[in-house]
């Protein structure tokens, strides 16, 4: 059983509860104990007194009615005595009319009441003595009843603390069932992940409605399997698109050297040597950008720091030789929290992607806009058509012949633009240009 709480969450918040709910209620119910006790005594002891003080006063006048009868002037006070200070009873009510003197206190001449306890042979009183005069030979009246049973007996602490462990009991139930509706999202999220296999990444738990901490451990979850969907996407596309695109220039250098293996004395070995090199560049350049593809987004080694976008185009275009002009419109102070690697990869694929199809120039913007940093980049080439502005960014897309190998580019350059912009929560799309092709991309600025 023991074993059972320790692996349960909801036995252990059960049984803390139920510890909690003990220590908090017990020294309630001691401190309730306790002063009830003092109230019921108070009460008792406020009647004694007033009984003793108007027969004490009576006394003093002279006006009780008999010396062998005391008169019973509340119900519950039926144990009064008149007794001389050595002992003998005067007089005496009733009930208390064969008992010895009720108590031996003496009050003080000058402080004549006092309020105790004391027990006879046959039962407890609490009772109240009060000197009828200072006179050093002064009668004493004392005024009592039986002790009351709540005082006598410990009914009134079998009483709250029964009380007490019903309390108890029903914290521990409640908290047992309110634990169990709050964690039953968490048994069917459970159930729902037991369902998830590394060959389907698409299943979501389900989110319960509200904002408290199991919603927000379900949208949590579901994040954690997008970003695990969207790996393992990320490696089985690596894997086609390596398969697939790795296969033309692999080809082309094997057929090439099978060739001078067969035909040794007419090979031209300088040709020969340029195309496999040309064809190995061309295979490394692809395997650069899918490996880049494949990191991008991933934690491993990623640097995150302001980066100002104005200061990157001018140092990226410092490096550059382009052979058409790029026009420059950059604001300052527009900084961006990125992987300064992966933004200078954007700019310099946009970069690349204008030249090869600008006519005359290119032109470079960098502003702000609300709570957004835009980069933008165009070029007065030929236009896009709108139903072609989000395959452009699909990797290996090219639209037309203009957009061929034979232009330098491997078709990935717009896909990692678009993936580096997803990993830095922006985004990159084709916009409206009346004069030009315009890439833009948006960032949050800081």
């Amino acid at each position: 059983m023991s074993r059972l709480w320790a692996r349960s969450l909801r036995g252990r918040v059960t049984l803390v509860a139920t510890a909690v709910a003990a220590l908090v209620l017990t020294p309630v119910a001691i401190g309730g104990v306790i002063v009830g006790r003092a109230l019921v005594a108070s009460t008792v002891w406020s009647d004694t007194r007033q009984v003793a003080e108007a027969i004490g006063a009576e006394a003093r006048e002279g006006r009780l009615p008999s010396r062998d009868a005391l008169p019973m002037t509340n119900a519950s006070v039926d144990l009064i005595q008149l007794v001389a200070p050595g002992g003998k009873v005067l007089a005496a009510s009733d009930a208390a009319r064969n008992l010895p003197p009720l108590s031996h206190v003496q009050p003080a001449p000058y402080d004549g009441i006092i309020d105790t306890t004391n027990c006879l042979p046959d039962m407890c009183v609490h009772l109240t003595a009060v000197r009828v005069s200072p006179a050093p030979d002064s009668s004493v009246v004392y005024a009592g009843r039986r002790t009351p049973s709540v005082l006598s007996t410990r009914i009134m602490e079998i009483i709250i603390f029964s009380q007490l462990l019903a309390l108890v009991v029903l914290a521990a139930w409640a908290t047992w069932v309110v634990t169990g509706r709050a964690l039953r999202p968490v048994a069917a999220m459970r159930g729902e992940l037991d369902d998830v296999n590394a060959s389907d990444l698409s299943r979501r738990v389900t989110q319960p409605p509200g904002d408290d901490e199991v919603a927000q451990l379900a949208r949590s979850v579901n994040g954690t399997l997008a970003r695990l969907e969207r790996s393992a996407l990320q490696q089985r596309q690596f894997a086609s698109d390596a398969s697939h695109e790795l296969r033309t220039p692999i080809a082309g250098l094997r057929a090439q050297l099978e060739s001078a293996q067969l035909y040794p004395d007419d090979t031209d070995l300088p040709t020969l040597v340029e195309g496999a090199l040309r064809d190995t560049d061309r295979l490394e350049a692809i395997m650069t950008d899918l490996l880049l593809l494949a990191r991008i987004g991933s934690r491993v080694d990623v640097a995150m720091e302001p980066v100002d976008l104005a200061e990157l185009v001018r140092q990226e275009l410092a490096a550059r030789k382009d052979k058409l002009p790029v026009r420059l419109e950059l604001a300052d102070d527009v900084v961006v929290q990125g992987v300064r690697m992966q933004l200078a990869r954007v700019l310099t694929n946009l970069l690349d992607n204008a030249q090869r199809h600008a006519d005359s120039e290119v032109r470079v913007t960098v502003s702000e806009e609300g709570d957004q940093a835009v980069l933008a980049v165009e070029n007065d080439g030929s236009h896009i058509p709108e139903e072609d502005r989000e395959r452009v960014f699909e990797r290996f897309t090219r639209l037309d012949a203009a957009r061929s190998r034979d232009q330098g580019g491997v078709g990935l350059g717009l896909a990692i633009a678009r993936d580096v912009a997803i990993a830095h929560r922006g985004t990159i799309r084709v916009e409206d240009c009346p004069d030009c092709t315009r890439f833009v991309l948006r960032l949050p600025a800081l």
